[in-house]
Formats: C-alpha cells, sequence, structure tokens
C-alpha cells in the first residue's frame, strides 16, 4: 500500500505504529535558522532503521559473527513543519518491503508538542558482506523475521507517501 500519490498520514495514523525514537528538541539541536538542523531529522529516522535491523537479528554480535549487516543506499527526505526548541518528538517506521538482499521502509517523524507530522525519511537498505562489502542474501531467519513488520504495515489501511523513485526492484 505504497503509492507516489498517497497523501501524508496524520498525526493519529503515525501513532498507530509503535515509536521507536522518542526524545526532546534540545538547545545544541538548534541551527541558525532557529529550528531543528537536518542531522538531527535523519539521526532519529536513522536511529528507527537501526532499530528495526536490531528486531529481526540484524546487530553488533551479526556483524560480528555472521560477518554480515546492512548499508543504506537511498534516501528520500520531506520536510513537513519545522521543530524548535523544547518540542517533543517521536519516529515511527514502517517496513514496506523486500527482496532476498533489499529492504523498503519509511520512516514518519512526529512533532507531538503540536500533534503533527514533520519529516519523513524513505530508506532503501541493502544487506551486506561485511568482508568483501557486496550484496548478499538474508539468511532465512532474517528473511523471515521482515515478514512480520511487513504484515503489520499491510494491515494499518492508510498508505505511504512514497517518493516512486525508489524502492525493491524486481
Amino acid at each position: 500500500m505504497t503509492s507516489p500519490t498517497a497523501q501524508s498520514p496524520t498525526w493519529e495514523q503515525v501513532r498507530q505504529v509503535p515509536a521507536t525514537v522518542e526524545a526532546k528538541v534540545e538547545p545544541e539541536f538548534i541551527d541558525f535558522n532557529g529550528h531543528m538542523n537536518i542531522r538531527y531529522y535523519l539521526d532519529s529516522c536513522a536511529q528507527s532503521a537501526e532499530f528495526l535491523c536490531r528486531t529481526v537479528g540484524i546487530d553488533e554480535t551479526y556483524r560480528r559473527d555472521r560477518r554480515m549487516g546492512v548499508f543504506t543506499a537511498e534516501h528520500h527526505l520531506r520536510y513537513l513543519s519545522e521543530l524548535q526548541e523544547g518540542d517533543s518528538y517521536s519516529v515511527h517506521a514502517r517496513v514496506l518491503d523486500r527482496s532476498d538482499k533489499v529492504v523498503h521502509l519509511m520512516a514518519f517523524l512526529v512533532d507531538q508538542s503540536h500533534e503533527r507530522l514533520s519529516y519523513t525519511a524513505e530508506i532503501v537498505i541493502v544487506h551486506v558482506g561485511m568482508d568483501d562489502r557486496r550484496p548478499r542474501p538474508f539468511p532465512a531467519d532474517v528473511a523471515a523475521g521482515w515478514e512480520r513488520p511487513i504484515s503489520e504495515s499491510n494491515a494499518l489501511g492508510w498508505g505511504v507517501p512514497v517518493s516512486g523513485t525508489m524502492g525493491v526492484r524486481r
């Protein structure tokens, strides 16, 4: 249920997805324009993607023992409203699709202080061998682990406003 023409979800819709990050805009997050700097939006959504990877078994032990991990291949970022010092926010991520080597997901950063969607990060990650740094198929247990969040995402009943330029290529 992804479409470049899908409307941005509402605050209430995004909150149906469990938060993977909860934080407050600290003074050091503010840039010269008086709002949260780009790097904190991106970092918060990257933390959300990392959380999802850990839930399917891709963590430090996995990288060390199996010698595999994930690299980010693409991002598409959308800024919808500003976050300012003191605002509370959360990140909620949906796994949209996967292939044997690639996962497509969307992270939604929500301004909890003003009850609105502030930012989206569409992300494509690629499973790689850590020794040769080349794409590798997910092991069966990890591949199966991605199915639950994909199923949960599909069951939500609201579309995801993907860019239309990235995703799992078949």
